[in-house]
This record gives C-alpha cells, structure tokens and sequence, in this order.
C-alpha cells in the first residue's frame, strides 16, 4: 500500500510532462524556439525549409501551418514576438505603403468589399509583387504574385514592418489593445506532424 502511495506522484508528475496528443483543430498555440537573429537572410532561410509544407488550420508548425502560424513562427524563430492571429498582427508594426514594401514586410488581406477593414489572412513579401502564404485554397505554403492572381490586391487591406530596412530597428509599437491569447510549448502539447492524415476541411465550420 505504502509502495502504490509513493509512485502516485511520480505517475502524475510523468502524465504532466508528457505532450498533449495531437486532435484537428489543435487551438494550442506552441511559441517557436529562438533559434537565429532577427534579419532578412535568415527569413528566407525560414521560408526555404516551410514552402510546399501543408496547410492545417490552427498550426503555428514545424510541419504545417496557416497563414498567420507561417508568420508568426518565422518572426518567433528569430526572437520577435508578434501575436498569434493575423488581425492581431496587423496591429502591430509600422504602416507601410504597398509601393514601399520591402522583404520580409507582411501584407494582410480581407474581402474585396473596400469598406470591411475585416483581416483574415496574412503574407509575406518578396519583392517584385512575389509574395509567400500558407494557402488554404493550395493546401500548403506556397509563393505567389500580384500580377497572376490580381484578386489578392483587391483584397490587401493594410501593410506592416517590423524589422526596418537596415535590420538594426524593430517596429513593435501598437496603437490599439492586443487580445491576450497563452502559448505552450511541444512539452505539452503535439502539433500536426508529418505522417498524419489531413484534415478534410481546411478551416472548421
């Protein structure tokens, strides 16, 4: 009896530290590990290891994403913290106008109705009218350009920065209130991996 008592705690520390499983949606928001400086090369570096990965809602990666996970685990890596959804990111940073976008900008979208200033996706620019996303409707993430898809420029709402053009500055400032929104880390829960079968729908009803 006494032996059964003593690995009680043990048992729940053990249940404790082992991660979540993994079920679709998984709304935990796992916070990306620093793992490099804050500059364009490693941007691109970042993105290199993520294009053609899948697009699952509610994933901030290392294997698949949506739109504003792919962004916020590319700053995150890189030691900037940016919140976690795309309308809550696009408060954040300095106001760029479209002609003046350089890379690593984000550029956020919403209907093609010019008067909702409703945010629900988020991409990152290029250069050249190149931009990269995680793309519900190609199921993976993946670049694409103004040019070619031209509805993505009637649905632009706004523009940020927040690493400035010589990468010395970050643009954090907000000018409204934030929604506080807790991160875990893979200690306790499980992102989608690859192996698993996709979701059926890319975002939930």
């Amino acid at each position: 009896m006494r032996l059964s008592l003593y690995f009680i705690p043990i048992l729940l520390f053990l249940i404790g530290c082992s991660p979540k499983p993994y079920a679709y949606p998984n709304y935990d928001i796992i916070k990306p590990e620093k793992t490099c400086k804050p500059n364009r090369t490693n941007i691109q570096d970042l993105l290199n290891s993520y294009l053609g990965k899948p697009y699952v809602w509610a994933e901030e990666g290392p294997d698949a994403f949506d739109c504003s996970g792919l962004t916020y685990n590319i700053y995150g890596s890189m030691g900037i913290g940016i919140p976690r959804i795309a309308r809550e990111q696009a408060k954040m940073g300095k106001t760029i106008a479209f002609k003046n976008l350089h890379y690593g900008d984000l550029i956020f979208f919403g209907s093609t109705n010019k008067r909702s200033k409703r945010i629900n996706h988020v991409g990152m620019y290029l250069g050249d009218g190149w931009f990269a996303h995680a793309s519900s409707k190609q199921r993976k993430v993946t670049i694409s350009h103004f040019d070619k898809e031209p509805v993505y420029q009637k649905r632009m709402k706004v523009c940020k920065r927040y690493l400035s053009e010589d990468e010395r500055a970050k643009y954090m400032n907000c000018d409204v209130p934030l929604t506080k929104m807790p991160s875990t880390t893979l200690r306790h829960t499980s992102p989608w991996k690859a192996g698993m079968r996709l979701p059926k729908k890319a975002v939930p009803n």
